[in-house]
């Protein structure tokens, strides 16, 4: 897999980015960390530490979205995927992932199930790639295997939504004219803190976004009524789906205890 870059964003995790790093390195990738201003010892120890086919570069802080967009800048190879330094790669992941966009050149990105380790444990597994889904639900997830034209087209991450800047990329995609592809694999190990998490903060700001994603792809959101003609829901089912994701009504405190109940492992 000598010709896809793994990105790497780093900010203070140390104690994780080596494993993060071996998950990519083990599946033959170029990897490029991209380290966003840490200045605790044991991040930078690990980070003096990478090995030599590593690509580390060090910036000043300018948030996760930033650090990913330098990453891709400095990748040269036809296919790119993002990580996060707390987590890894699922053995097998890029080269079930590179199956489908080898098999059709017109294919975007593909991206399969996550599968929780740390203080969650199981698999959660999003509905195959919908484009009339992805516009009410983020569907997809960050750490999916795309061509580089893709961020070319979309200009990356766009750090103005904070915590969602995935889900704005693949409807940028969408709005560009690519589309994805659910594979039937595990392909990402996601690693969950115990305590506190920013995806219970991302969840509070969850509203808000939606309206800022929808005035930022107004074009797209008028062309709900094609893209339901690519979606394997029914009338009645792209309604409920409409309903319920988009506001979002069940309270962030609510949906997190559900989620702890079906994940928790006990630690």
């Amino acid at each position: 897999m000598n010709d896809v870059t793994v990105v790497i964003a780093n900010h203070e995790l140390g104690a994780y980015l080596g494993e993060a790093v071996e998950s990519a390195r083990g599946q033959g990738a170029r990897v490029v960390v991209v380290d966003d201003g840490s200045t605790g010892a044991e991040t930078l120890a690990v980070l003096d530490a990478l090995p030599a086919d590593v690509v580390a570069v060090r910036q000043e802080n300018t948030g996760v979205a930033g650090a990913r967009n330098r990453g891709i800048a400095e990748a040269d190879t036809p296919f790119v995927i993002v990580l996060d330094a707390d987590d890894r790669l699922a053995p097998g992941a890029l080269a079930a992932m590179r199956a489908p966009l080898d098999a059709d050149p017109k294919l975007g990105f593909a991206y399969g199930t996550m599968r929780f380790f740390g203080a969650w444990e199981g698999e959660l597994r999003f509905p195959p790639y919908d484009p009339y889904r992805l516009l009410y639900r983020h569907t997809i997830g960050l750490t999916s295997l795309a061509r580089r034209e893709v961020f070319a087209d979309t200009g990356g991450f766009d750090p103005a939504f904070r915590g969602f800047e995935d889900w704005e990329l693949w409807l940028n995609a969408l709005e560009h004219g690519w589309r994805g592809l659910q594979v039937d694999a595990v392909t990402l190990e996601y690693r969950r803190h115990p305590g506190g998490s920013k995806v219970a903060a991302d969840r509070a700001r969850y509203r808000e976004t939606w309206r800022a994603l929808r005035a930022k792809h107004a074009g797209l959101y008028a062309r709900s009524g094609e893209l339901a003609a690519e979606s394997s829901l029914g009338v009645v089912q792209r309604a409920a789906h409409r309903w319920f994701w988009g506001p979002r009504p069940v309270p962030a405190r609510i949906e997190a205890a559900l989620h702890s109940r079906l994940f928790s492992s006990g630690q």
